[in-house]
This record gives structure tokens, sequence and C-alpha cells, in this order.
């Protein structure tokens, strides 16, 4: 009788001629629960631990896959004897022949195993485990699937012996004598077959089900040959297999044993399922690193980064707000494309890719999914949810796996933002001009008259008003006039919000692009830069595009303030002068913490970052910004 929960796991089997009335009751199932030998009330952690003392790790070798095709030949067809015993009926086996391996079989094992198997009576529960530990005993040197196959092949040579008798003793006498040495008239007379007709259909489904389960099990073995890097469940499937094994010895031991439990409760075809899964993603990535590391054309190299088996969709090209086919694109001499990437698609993200897709005046990748690529992008390309430019040559070669801060960072200065473009601009001393020159038109015209230009902020609008108020008065100096020294001022606060945003965007990208090189001049006043984003007040001094000096708060206040102290000395050079006296200044104010906020931008950021203002290296602390837009999560990117 089949019992509930874990007690679905097992049957009592009597391996005298079988009887429907040795069915127990739940009651008596459970009526030795205390027993630590009864499987049904055991954990899997306390049956591993008891199945593992049993199993000794050696280089043991042996041809199990022969051995497995034997089993299957002979099982497949005894089944099938069994079948037409049932359904009486003469049904012939598909004339399929049977592969016959060479291979010398472990007799004296599989005697033993069956002597082990036969007989145990009474049926109990604890009496199958203890008969079970006793196999994994005699196969303790065998690998798992091993000791599975093995047993089945001792479990076959009698179940197969028994119905190969029951089909010839009508009409051969030794089979005749054989089979009643075996009992077999016991079960195959009309009237006893009647009687047990359910029984033995279930007894020969189970053995049906019993061997898919070890071919499982074998398919797993083979799975694990894959690196657990690449296919993370393997990792459950290889703590798995041992108690499967235990399961399906148990079973055949039991021979009623319900192999449901293999089949569903224990998850293998799950993990297979899992497993398959994993394994094609893993293939599908090293098939794209192969792409792109011997490229040949980028219409190929997008269809599989994007697409991979799905069918390719068109264009949409912003320009003409037509569709365009790949071909037609490929004869570009250089275009942009739009990839959205959205790790799950809803309805108002559906509206809002329609909106930007018809302001878009170049290409736009039209798939309403997660692109196949996702996991090459995020690992290989450091994608971490903010817009990012990869540029690809025509064979589909990465030129440049990030160019976006480049590209913000100096325009079209930067063309065609490869990384060997991003190495010659990153040797120039002079980037006043690329970075800030584009936010404001009379930049330019300043940078490039070779003026001197003070540029200044802060969050606190009282110093701003200070510093404009002292920077005005020595701009207008008299001294500053006789010398003809050209001051200009620019307040990035005073602007709008989306000119403030550019310029600390711009300033962000450069120390980007800047911070995987050695540390130089330029990266310092960069990084020192980046660090005012948050003061109270600051103020940047150039001549030209080159930067002069840096400063923050009260002393670079009191450097303009205290104009009349060093005036004189702006004969010699203005700002050598000004960069002097603020450094006098600087070192006699008391230091305050420097705080660099640097953006979850795509790329390896360094593990340590010196102080701009010292050369101690700072401390890393994590900070989480939310703007309340419900976006925020899931967004187009």
């Amino acid at each position: 009788k089949q019992s509930t929960s874990k007690q679905q796991k097992i049957l009592s089997f009597a391996s005298k001629p079988l009887r429907t009335d040795v069915t127990m009751s739940a009651k008596s199932l459970l009526q030795n629960a205390e027993n630590e030998r009864n499987p049904l009330t055991m954990s899997d952690e306390q049956i591993l631990e008891q199945i593992y003392s049993t199993h000794v790790h050696s280089d043991t070798k042996f041809d199990v896959d022969s051995l497995l095709t034997l089993v299957e030949n002979t099982l497949r067809r005894s089944t099938h004897i069994v079948d037409n015993v049932v359904q009486g009926s003469h049904a012939s086996l598909e004339t399929i022949d049977d592969k016959i391996p060479q291979f010398k079989s472990p007799l004296c094992t599989l005697k033993q195993i069956a002597s082990e198997m036969a007989c145990k009576l009474p049926p109990s529960e604890e009496t199958a485990h203890k008969t079970t530990l006793a196999i994994l005993n005699k196969l303790s040197k065998y690998d798992w699937d091993a000791k599975a196959v093995l047993t089945l092949a001792a479990f076959a040579l009698e179940y197969s012996d028994f119905w190969l008798l029951a089909q010839y003793q009508p009409t051969d006498p030794l089979a005749k004598s054989l089979a009643i040495l075996k009992r077999v008239p016991f079960l195959t007379r009309p009237a006893a077959l009647q009687k047990h007709r359910q029984a033995i259909a279930e007894v020969n489904n189970l053995v049906k089900a019993t061997l898919q389960v070890i071919e499982v099990i074998f398919e797993l073995e083979k799975l694990t040959s894959y690196d657990i890097k690449d296919v993370p469940a393997l990792g459950l499937v290889i703590e798995q297999i041992p108690l499967d094994v235990y399961w399906v010895i148990i079973t055949i031991v039991s021979v009623v044993t319900q192999i449901d439990c293999l089949i569903t409760e224990s998850k293998l075809r799950k993990q297979i399922t899992l497993c398959r899964q994993q394994i094609d993603e893993a293939e599908y990535y090293r098939k794209l690193k192969r792409l792109f590391q011997s490229p040949t054309e980028i219409i190929e190299v997008l269809k599989v980064l994007i697409f991979n088996k799905a069918a390719p969709q068109p264009l949409f090209h912003g320009a003409t707000k037509t569709t365009v086919r790949y071909f037609l694109f490929s004869k570009e001499n250089y275009k942009i494309v739009w990839i959205p990437i959205v790790e799950a698609w809803t309805e108002q993200l559906h509206k809002k890719f329609e909106i930007l897709k018809s302001k878009m005046p170049w290409y736009v990748v039209q798939y309403s999914g997660i692109i196949a690529g996702y996991k090459y992008i995020k690992e290989e390309w450091h994608f971490k949810k903010n817009p990012m430019v990869v540029v690809l040559s025509p064979q589909g070669k990465v030129q440049h796996s990030n160019a976006f801060h480049l590209i913000q960072a100096h325009g079209i200065r930067a063309f065609p933002f490869t990384t060997f473009s991003e190495q010659q601009i990153n040797n120039e001393i002079n980037w006043v001009g690329s970075v800030v020159g584009n936010i404001h038109p009379i930049i330019n015209g300043w940078v490039e008259g070779q003026k001197y230009i003070l540029f200044y902020g802060g969050k606190d609008k009282e110093w701003i008003q200070q510093f404009t108020k002292y920077a005005s008065a020595l701009a207008n100096d008299v001294a500053i006039k006789e010398a003809k020294i050209s001051i200009e001022l620019f307040c990035v606060e005073k602007e709008d919000k989306s000119l403030v945003k550019r310029f600390w965007s711009g300033i962000e990208s450069l120390f980007v692009t800047k911070v995987q090189k050695p540390v130089d001049a330029v990266t310092q006043e960069v990084q020192k830069m980046l660090s005012y984003k948050n003061e109270s007040g600051w103020a940047l001094l150039s001549k030209g595009p080159s930067v002069v000096t840096s400063g923050h708060g009260i002393a670079v206040l009191k450097t303009v303030a205290e104009f009349e102290k060093w005036k004189e000395a702006i004969k010699k050079d203005f700002g050598l002068s000004f960069k002097e006296y603020h450094a006098k200044i600087a070192a006699a104010t008391i230091q305050r913490c420097s705080h660099l906020e640097i953006p979850n931008v795509a790329g390896k950021l360094p593990e340590t970052i010196k102080c701009p203002d010292c050369p101690r290296v700072m401390e890393i602390f994590i900070s989480y910004k939310c703007c309340h837009n419900e976006n925020n999560a899931n967004s187009i990117q």
C-alpha cells in the first residue's frame, strides 16, 4: 500500500511469489520509526552520512558503459515479455539489433550482489536499508554510477532469467524443469496470473523506470566533465548523485519501491534541464568570446550578440523612420546602433522605449526581450545599467569596450573613439578646453585667446557671492590692467542646471578615462576637481587650456580676497603668484577630509586611490543614491 509524504519512497516487497495481501498499512510502516535504519524517517543528511562511509576513492577502472548497454538489452526484452504476459498478447519487439559490446562480465561480483538481495524475509524498510548498505560496502571502490548499474545487472540476471523461462517453458522441457525450480508457474498459471496481474505490471513498470533513472544518472555523470564555474547547477547534481544511487539500489532491493521519488522528488529531470540550460549558456558565452577574438563581419557578430538563435529583427532607422535589413547597414562606413538593455519589459517601459526611439537619429534594435548576450556584456564589458558605447570595427572586433566617457570628456576630438585615440588624448597635458570648452560657447574664445579663466562654484551661495565680489575686484584691479593681464570669471553654479550637470559629467568622464592609467599630474588635477563636487566653494584657475591651480573653501577665497598682499608679484607671473600664495594659505589652513565620489560606471575601478591633497591612500566608503524615480530600478539603457 502506498504510504504518504516521505513514505512514498518505498513499498514493501516479498521475494516469494507476489501477493497483493503483503502490503502494509501506514501504521505498520511507522511502528519502527525511531529505528535509525528506517530510510523513511531518516533525513537525506543521515542517509548520506551512512553511504559516504561505504565509499572508498580509488583508481579502479571499469567499463560501466558496456555493462549498461548489456543491461539495457536484457531488461528491454525481458520487460517486453512481461508486458505480453500481463496483456495476454504476442506482440513482437521492434526488430532492432542489440549492440553487443566486447565485455568481460564481473560475474562473481554480480552473484555476490544477487545473493545479498535474495530471500530477505520478512520484508521491511530496515531490512532494505541494511541490504543496500551491504551492497554499497561490496562495491566500495566503484564510482557511484557503476554501483547503480552493477546492482541493476545483478537483478537483471535473475529477473530476465525468470521471464525467459516463463516464455519457453511451454515448449522446451529443460526450460520447464528450470521454471519449476524457480517457481515460475506459481506466477504464470492462469489463476495466479489473473490474481497478480496488476502487481506484476507495477513491478515491470518499476523495473523500466529504474533503468530510466540510471540512464539519467549516467547523463548527469557525463555533465560533470564541464567546469562547475560555467554550470553552477552541477554543484547540486554532484551532491545529489550518491543519494539517488542509494534510492536506485534500495528500489532494486525492494523491487516494488516506488520510482516516483527518483523522477520527481529527487529533481533529476529538473536538474538535467537546468544543467542543459546552463551548458547552452556556457557554450554560447564561449562562442561569443571566440567570435570577438576572431571576428569576420560585424553583422554576424551583432546577430549572435543580440539574437543568437532567435530570428534577427530589422533595425529601426531613426533618421528616416524606416526599418532596414542588416546587410544594408553593413554597406555604411560607420553608424551608431542603440541596443536597449532591459531586464524585464513592462507596458510603461515599452511606451518609454517608443518615445526614445522616435527621438533618436541613429539605428535602434527592435527587440522586446533580454538580449542573448546580456551576460557577456555584463561580465566582459562590465555593463552596470549606465549608458555605454562599445566601438566595433567593420569586422566586429572591439576597438573600445566603453568609449562613453571618452566621448563625453573630449567629444569629436577623440574620434574614432578607439583605445589608441584615448591613449593619444591622455598624453595631452591640457584638458580644460576639451572638458569645459563645449559647455558654453564663450569659453572656447577665452581658451583660444590664452586668457586666464577663473572657474568657480559650490553648494554655499554666500561663499559664491563672496568669491564673486573679491574675484571681480581682482580682475578689475589697476595693477592687473597695467600688467595687461586678462582675467575672465565663469561661475558654473549661476548657469542652468543642465550646464552644471554637463560640467561635472565632463570631469567625471575625464577621471574615468584616466583612472586605470599611471597617475600623472593631469590625473591628480582632475581627481582634485572631482573631490570639489560637493564642496561649499571651489575655484580653478587656468590659462587657456592649461590648469594653473585649483582650490576650495577658505584657502582659495582668501587668495583672491587678499590680493593686495601679493599683487606686487604679478609683474613676474600672475599664474605662478596666484598658485604660490594659494599654496601658502592652504598650508596654514586646517585640512578637511577629501571626498571623492566615483560613479558606478562600466569598467573596473582601481582597488586603491591616493588622496588628491596628500600622499595617503584614501579610505573606501560605499554610498547609495535614490532620486525617487519609479523607473530607477528597471530602466532602459
